[in-house]
């Protein structure tokens, strides 16, 4: 028989209100509501969650709530068409969803193994005419 693999996975419900730091390890879901710093690995804000923090370090962020505060993301983040986010932000790749809102100092930055790699030559516009024709 296989083995089964499980991930952690937390989860603040609505009625929880969390004063403080919080590490997660595997996934964490947020519907309560988080003042304090929070760092793990995926970290998702449902519809209905509230988090305002300090700092965040994550791999991945999804919004679909209400974020404020300083984040930092190795990864991603993904403001949902539902989400807000206000602050000051640094991640790897951001996508905000028509809808999203997006209030924030946002920094955008590629890992050191991305920067070091051989750059490709500038595309040239006159291959793109010959495939036209």
């Amino acid at each position: 028989m296989r083995k089964k693999s499980y991930k952690n996975l937390s989860i603040i419900d609505r009625e929880l209100k969390i004063e403080g730091s919080i590490k997660s390890a595997g996934k964490l879901i947020i519907k309560g509501q988080v003042n304090g710093t929070i760092e793990g690995d995926v970290v998702i804000i449902a519809k209905d969650g509230r988090v305002n923090s300090s700092a965040t370090k994550v791999s991945s962020l999804t919004i679909g709530g209400d974020f404020q505060g300083n984040l930092s993301a190795s990864r991603e983040l993904i403001v949902l068409s539902t989400g807000i986010c206000s602050g000051k932000v640094a991640c790897k790749d951001l996508i905000v969803e028509n809808g999203g809102i997006l209030n924030a100092e946002v920094s955008c930055k590629t890992t050191n193994s991305l920067s070091t790699e051989k750059e490709l030559p500038p595309f040239d516009h006159s291959e793109l005419k010959e495939v036209e024709k």
